[in-house]
């Protein structure tokens, strides 16, 4: 095969280039722009993530959103599960990588928690369904997107802990670091009382 002709570290570079390109296809800008809606970065927080999609109305594109962000971050974990979990630890990141900082769109891209959310459910199934049931839970609760996901990435490392390996526990820090970090904003907006709620059409 391919990889036989090239060295580890080569290969492990090659994985990380086709998961990055790959998680940086930006599916809510494409998808609301063929949908009529416009350019998705120039309403509410200016993500190109499923949850501003959701403040243009359209809860069908939203979903199609999430789905397709989850996807491309399931597809690159699972065919690089097929060598080792190491590769596919190294593609997922990558993947969340290429959808928060898309070469395509001067590197201003969305907050990962779909993307990381099938990189999750590829290299471990149940961290993936704790985690979005964390996050299905939280919402449900608070109906803040924003607080879903800061609390998922505080648990994420615990879930991963009891309930994976060392390679998907490492992944899971590092994808829990960055996601609270990808959401600084959203931590301003809610201790100043001003992020939207799902549902409401107010920017944020």
């Amino acid at each position: 095969m391919f990889y036989t002709y090239i060295s580890t570290n080569e290969f492990y570079v090659l994985v990380a280039i086709v998961g990055y390109f790959a998680g940086s296809i930006p599916f809510g800008l494409i998808l609301t722009k063929l949908a009529g809606g416009g350019d998705i970065r120039a309403i509410g927080s200016g993500s190109i993530g499923a949850t501003n999609v959701l403040r243009t109305g359209r809860k069908g594109l939203a979903a199609a959103t999430m789905a397709l962000d989850g996807s491309k971050g399931a597809i690159v974990v699972l065919l690089a599960h097929t060598q080792s979990v190491d590769l596919a630890a190294v593609a997922g990141f990558a993947a969340v990588i290429g959808h928060n900082f898309p070469i395509w769109l001067k590197f201003k891209g969305g907050k990962g928690v779909a993307t990381s959310a099938g990189v999750l459910l590829a290299i471990s199934w149940p961290v993936g369904v704790a985690i979005a049931l964390t996050w299905l839970a939280v919402v449900a609760l608070t109906r803040y997107s924003s607080v879903g996901a800061l609390v998922s990435c505080a648990v994420l490392p615990l879930w991963a802990w009891l309930l994976s390996n060392e390679v998907v526990l490492w992944l899971a820090v590092i994808l829990a670091v960055l996601g609270i970090a990808r959401h600084h904003e959203n931590i301003r907006r809610l201790m100043r009382g001003e992020e939207s709620r799902i549902g409401r059409k107010r920017a944020g």
